[in-house]
């Protein structure tokens, strides 16, 4: 019995210090959460710029045509294939953050229809990715800092350029898991190219914010390479910190799972340890009285 008590009492001391070490990892990640979500407004400001920028060229212009992209973007029908970026991660304790991405990217590529290369960031993403027989291209390695994300953008760019040049790329798309309502998230993508009227009516339809119509005081060309160059690097970098924020809120869910568990497990054993004592603690009384019986008989 007091073997067993022993045992129960140590677990009970485990279970706590698990507790506490989960604790401290929901904290970090709702520090992290914070941090990324804080970059991502700041990115905001200054893809709200370019967003303007960009509204500013078309109200100067009437162009339909874009040849400062033709390079990366010219919408030419010998171009078939459709590029994918798959942001996943490779941090443990993020629950189902890789699964839920990978099913949301197979609804909508069959949507796509077209001949598909799809770029991973991530190599558990990408054993995923390989057990579906889905067609892979190059894996890139993947961002786990906003320090590190800069680099990330600049390699995929240089890559997207390379399969321009080969004439093969007529759209590219950005997956990634992005941050709902704390904690939770979800999967959504982005168009990254073409720059069709598609695309342009994006800017076109947006309102400029004041009486004051700018006027383009450089080459139009110019201008206009120059903004497509922040535009698409600022979506790429705003999906990588996306990513990292809802991973951080992934593994902040997996932590509070955790601790209700520990905590409920906790309560079980505890209600054990409390039977067990008292069982020892009756047993010991019941010797205590049949020993006081059988003495008073003895005597008498």
């Amino acid at each position: 019995m007091s073997e067993s008590n022993s045992d129960l009492q140590r677990k009970i001391v485990s279970a706590t210090d698990l507790k506490s070490v989960v604790r401290t990892m929901k904290a970090m990640a709702a520090a992290n959460i914070n941090q990324y979500e804080n970059a991502v407004l700041s990115l905001e400001d200054y893809y709200r710029t370019v967003q303007l920028g960009l509204t500013a060229y078309f109200i100067n212009t009437d162009k339909s045509d874009y040849p400062a992209t033709e390079k990366i973007s010219s919408p030419t029908d010998h171009k078939t294939k459709i590029g994918i970026i798959v942001i996943g991660s490779d941090q443990g304790l993020v629950g189902q953050f890789n699964d839920i991405l990978v099913d949301f990217l197979n609804v909508k590529r069959q949507q796509f229809g077209a001949a598909q290369l799809i770029w991973t960031a991530g190599e558990r993403i990408q054993s995923l990715l390989e057990g579906q027989k889905v067609p892979l291209g190059r894996q890139f390695p993947l961002p786990n800092s906003i320090e590190s994300i800069t680099s990330f953008v600049s390699e995929v760019l240089i890559e997207i350029e390379q399969q321009q040049t080969k004439n093969q790329l007529k759209e590219v798309y950005l997956f990634f898991n992005r941050t709902l309502d704390k904690p939770n998230y979800g999967p959504c993508f982005k168009r990254i190219l073409p720059f069709d009227q598609k695309w342009k009516h994006e800017f076109v339809s947006l309102t400029w914010p004041n009486q004051c119509i700018p006027e383009l005081l450089v080459n139009n060309a110019t201008t206009f390479s120059t903004l497509i160059k922040e535009y698409i690097f600022t979506s790429i970098f705003k999906g990588c910190i996306e990513s990292l924020a809802s991973e951080n809120a992934s593994r902040l869910i997996a932590m509070q799972r955790a601790e209700k568990n520990i905590e409920e497990l906790q309560e079980q054993m505890q209600k054990s340890f409390n039977k067990l004592r008292q069982s020892a603690i009756d047993e010991e009384l019941a010797d205590l009285v049949n020993g006081f019986e059988a003495l008073t008989a003895f005597e008498k």
